[in-house]
């Protein structure tokens, strides 16, 4: 069985994590001095954001250099320490790969663009432009604004679906193909477990670069926002052939490597294809599931149509917060720990992979970030309307003293620190009725019991508002998420965690009785 159908994940912002060095930005040797915490959580891999040397226009998405290390995160050595540091503590470190696009610094870049017969100007994608001097097709970037760039020294446009200074890679050509072969291998025998893939779904684009259709009003507020569905520069069937690709090579390896694609589509038949026939990605994140509201009918109707189009065959993976959207406790649960509680209860409870986000374990909040310091190119350009991804960015928060933890009291840091005597490690480590211990015993129960790691998930009957489901033989989980109590028969055992500690292990009689907002793992009798 893939080392990952067990595991939890834990994703890692590096600039954010941990500062070894008193420079206020976190780095590879911090995640090195924090390896303790992780394995008295009980994670099983650490994915860490970009560690490539970047220009930081969208703060190491735009990779310079595949192969090196950014100069603010480490040194090339410091990889193979972390690597190495980690595996005694069994756990194992996956990277971000970024297909899609390099920084327009990248040398490959650099020649492509320096003439039309550059060796590498096939690398990307360059078109001439409508005879009334727009840009070759409708195609808009994510970031605003077309998708398209005109570069004056050659007379081509090139395409961008983020900044300007990130241009897309052209995945026609066999030598772009060749070198993601190379990076991954060159990384794979460096001792990483596997890759996260940025933007899976994109990497490839129609050959004929025709023109999206306009978006309607049932399509997902994002392509709402755009314009357009994605059609021709989005979920290409073309892109099978390149995750297949990679498969053959991360299977090459022992133990297996992971590919956990960054999947973001709405319709979850999409997302299925991402598996293929077991031969392309071992993971696909579910966005449907991270944009629903904190709400049973809801989550429950993804969960069951992701169950549905999977099947036996594929392995789910789960996520309630990542770098690029608002930390759960903010989004779903509005600072009331007992949300907070349950939403980690769904996440761990579910068949399938949970991945956790730094902060995640104490219920860190986004941290508001005024204009004057937004880093994010996001952030500033749709600000005030929207205030882009800093706030789900912002240091891990350790301890209460001046610094957080994160680094030294005289440091500033990168981005401003959020409420870290309200929410840190140090003080949630003692307390035995926090969201981490609660976030720990949970994470230890999944890793006694064979049922929470690998068990069957079949929902029960529930009223309005509740979640309730079995895990393998031995195990149900119940959710009541509204303001009201309620009752869920048919469930005879021992609460063996609660998201109100009092209840642990007291049985649960004929009738499993809800409090508003509380959550019950229940050992079932045989």
């Amino acid at each position: 069985m893939p080392w990952w159908r067990d595991a939890v994940l834990y994703q890692i912002y590096v600039r954010s994590f941990a500062d070894a060095d008193g420079d206020g930005i976190g780095d590879l040797l911090g995640i090195v001095a924090k390896l303790d915490h992780l394995a008295w959580l009980g994670v099983d891999a650490i994915w860490l954001s970009p560690i490539h040397p970047s220009p930081d226009q969208d703060w190491g998405y735009d990779v310079a250099d595949y192969y090196g290390v950014h100069p603010e995160l480490g040194k090339p050595g410091d990889v193979e320490r972390l690597i190495s540091e980690a595996g005694r503590r069994g756990i194992r470190v996956l990277l971000d790969l970024v297909p899609n696009h390099t920084s327009d610094r990248h040398p490959w870049f650099v020649d492509a663009k320096s003439s039309r017969s550059a060796q590498r100007r096939d690398w990307y994608v360059w078109a001439d432009g409508r005879p009334d001097g727009s840009p070759p097709n409708n195609w808009r970037s994510s970031f605003g604004g077309p998708a398209w760039s005109f570069d004056d020294a050659t007379g081509q446009w090139y395409l961008h679906h983020f900044l300007s200074s990130q241009p897309d890679l052209n995945w026609w050509s066999p030598a772009v193909r060749e070198s993601f072969d190379a990076i991954l291998r060159h990384w794979f025998d460096r001792g990483v477990a596997g890759m996260r893939i940025d933007v899976c779904n994109m990497i490839v684009k129609d050959r004929e670069l025709r023109d999206n259709p306009p978006a309607t009003d049932d399509d997902p507020a994002f392509l709402r926002m755009l314009g357009q569905r994605q059609l021709y520069d989005s979920g290409r069937p073309e892109l099978h052939d390149v995750l297949r690709r990679w498969r053959r090579i991360a299977d090459g390896y022992s133990p297996l490597r992971l590919l956990l694609g960054e999947t973001y589509v709405f319709d979850l038949a999409a997302l299925a294809s991402f598996y293929g026939s077991g031969d392309e990605l071992s993971l696909a994140f579910n966005m449907p599931f991270v944009f629903a509201p904190l709400e049973a009918g809801a989550l429950g109707a993804v969960v069951a149509e992701t169950e549905k189009r999977l099947g036996a065959e594929h392995w789910p993976v789960w996520t309630l917060s990542n770098h690029d959207v608002s930390r759960f406790p903010t989004r779903w649960c509005e600072g009331d720990g007992r949300k907070v509680r349950c939403a980690l209860l769904l996440l761990l409870g579910l068949r399938g992979t949970p991945v956790l986000y730094y902060g995640d374990e104490i219920g860190m909040p986004d941290t508001p970030i005024p204009f004057a310091e937004l880093r994010d190119p996001v952030g500033k350009r749709f600000w005030p309307a929207a205030t882009g991804r800093d706030p789900c960015r912002t240091p891990m928060q350790w301890d209460a003293t001046a610094g957080a933890g994160f680094t030294t009291p005289d440091a500033e840091p990168w981005l401003r620190l959020g409420d870290y005597r309200a929410f840190n490690v140090a003080a949630q480590r003692e307390d035995s009725a926090s969201v981490l211990r609660f976030c720990r015993d949970l994470i230890a129960l999944r890793r006694a019991h064979h049922d929470l790691a690998h068990g069957d998930s079949t929902a029960l009957d529930c009223p309005p508002g509740v979640l309730a489901w079995h895990r393998g033989r031995r195990f149900v989980i119940a959710l009541n998420l509204t303001d009201f109590a309620a009752t869920v028969g048919g469930v005879h055992g021992q609460i063996r965690l609660g998201t109100d500690r009092e209840r642990d292990g007291r049985p649960t009689g004929a009738t499993l009785s809800l409090r508003p907002w509380e959550g019950v793992l229940v050992e079932t009798r045989s």
